[in-house]
């Protein structure tokens, strides 16, 4: 269940910091009763951000297949061993 706090409660800076290390969910600050902003630890947004970057790739790869830019596992494998073998 998300958390949500008024901008008011953020005086209190070692009971936000210790609200957002309890739980890998994030705390949504009101202002006026509207959402204003959301804070986390900075673990969470680490994961967060780390899982973006892979979402980020996959999409990339999945417009690379649509689009044919793919080589066969079989000639990729070939040009790894043949690039490994003449730094050796």
């Amino acid at each position: 269940m998300p958390r949500i706090i008024p901008i008011k409660e953020l005086k209190d800076t070692a009971k936000i910091s210790e609200m957002c290390h309890e739980n890998e969910d994030p705390i949504y600050v009101t202002k006026n009763g509207y959402g204003d902003m959301v804070l986390m630890s900075i673990e969470s947004y680490e994961a967060l951000h780390r899982l973006n970057q892979i979402y980020r790739e996959l999409e990339i790869s999945e417009e690379d297949v649509a689009a044919g830019r793919t080589t066969p596992a079989k000639e990729a494998l070939k040009e790894i061993r043949e690039n490994y073998q003449a730094k050796l």
